[in-house]
């Protein structure tokens, strides 16, 4: 076999157990490495200077891509991976942190007995303050969950186990994330209707042009005052200034956010936290081991699972003659490159095509090597994004 070795460069700190992954026989990964294969990162806001042309991948170790730039991946036929679910139970724990936080007043008790001074009659007046912090129980209330995905089917879980009601929305859910919520999960048909018949609104979307500003001032009159919105999803999502107002105006009572600003922190009613919804080092390697096995596959085999840009492809390996091949989803692609495969006298053992929106996908094994004419040849049909052989990995991998 070809003794290969792909170069990762990694920004941001990505967890040790999870950049094992990399067999050290055939990866060499670090930061600041010339002509990467590859990119991962975690939060790094990755600007175009840093994306030489010689990068295959992009690979994101959480969920949100809003660091990276996509489009620009797309146009130069580049997949951009995340890892969907892999922080899920994390952020899920720090959602019933923060909704019974809330429920019990624990922020301000908490304060108020530290800065209550030392002395006599110390105990009384533990005990007389503890009146203005009286909060209340979960169940039978009810919380309205927006984003069906995988944090919002398990908090919809965890919710109903602890004896609350949930009003859910999710115009966008798939069949798979509709099969794994609980029957008692009852849905709602817009998101006005979850805020103004939940105690406890929390949001799980993804941030793009529909969702941005979502909740707005408009949305939050429809609010009882008694509403909690939690927000550990992304932070234009909310509004800032509608959610300063609602909270001046009596119609949000509390609003705890994992995205902190210098209004929102200094404001009473807001209990900001310093992004923690995936910072614990389960959800760390989760995202890491995830996002690693994918980058793997796709510079190993040309596989494509988890891409925010490109369809889903395997194809079982018959062949070492591999040619991984994007391109525009337009008419007769597929019918030049295949032309132009046989015209060069190669005979296609096998092939798969799949596409995404405007992007397609296509794996060809051969039954004999493509020399670089072919590939240049290839390369330069209007429409081909991006093409390359994809030649086995050493045995010692």
């Amino acid at each position: 076999m070809v003794s290969l070795k792909y170069r990762v460069a990694t920004y941001n700190a990505i967890s040790a157990k999870g950049l094992e992954r990399f067999p050290a026989g055939g990866y060499i990964v670090g930061r600041a490495i010339a002509h990467p294969d590859a990119i991962l990162l975690r939060s790094h806001a990755l600007q175009l200077s840093e994306i030489p042309a010689s990068v295959k991948a992009v690979g994101r170790a959480g969920t949100g891509v809003n660091n990276i730039p996509v489009e620009a991946m797309s146009q130069r036929g580049v997949p951009v991976f995340n890892a969907p679910g892999a922080n899920a139970n994390a952020v899920k724990e720090l959602v019933f942190a923060a909704i019974l936080a809330a429920a019990r007043n624990v922020v301000p008790a908490a304060q108020y007995v530290k800065e209550l001074a030392a002395g006599d009659g110390y105990e009384a007046r533990v005990e007389e303050g503890k009146k203005q912090f009286a909060g209340h129980e979960l169940p039978g209330r009810t919380l309205g969950i927006v984003g069906l995905g995988a944090i919002g089917g398990l908090v919809a879980d965890t919710a109903i186990k602890l004896g609350m009601k949930v009003l859910g929305y999710d115009p966008d859910i798939t069949v798979d994330n509709a099969w794994r919520l609980p029957s008692a999960v009852k849905r709602a048909a817009s998101i006005d209707e979850v805020m103004k018949h939940s105690d406890v609104v929390t949001l799980h979307l993804p941030l793009n042009d529909k969702t941005r500003h979502l909740v707005d001032s408009k949305r939050l009159a429809h609010s009882p005052g008694r509403l909690v919105l939690l927000n550990f999803a992304r932070d234009a999502i909310v509004e800032e200034a509608a959610v300063l107002k609602a909270l001046s105006e009596k119609h949000l009572r509390m609003y705890v956010t994992d995205f902190p600003s210098p209004k929102l922190a200094a404001h009473p009613g807001v209990l900001a936290l310093p992004h923690l919804g995936a910072s614990t080092e389960e959800a760390e390697e989760n995202c890491a081991h995830m996002v690693v096995d994918q980058l793997r596959a796709f510079l190993e085999e040309g596989a494509v699972a988890n891409s925010v840009n490109f369809p889903s492809v395997e194809m079982a390996r018959e062949s070492p003659h591999r040619i991984a091949i994007a391109n525009a989803n337009v008419p007769n692609m597929l019918g030049q490159i295949s032309t132009t495969m046989a015209q060069a006298g190669l005979n296609i053992h096998n092939m798969v095509n799949k596409s995404k929106g405007e992007m397609a996908y296509t794996l060809v094994d051969l039954d004999s090597a493509a020399d670089p004419g072919l590939i240049e040849r290839i390369a330069r049909i209007p429409g081909v994004l991006s093409i390359r052989t994809v030649p086995p990995l050493a045995a010692d991998k």
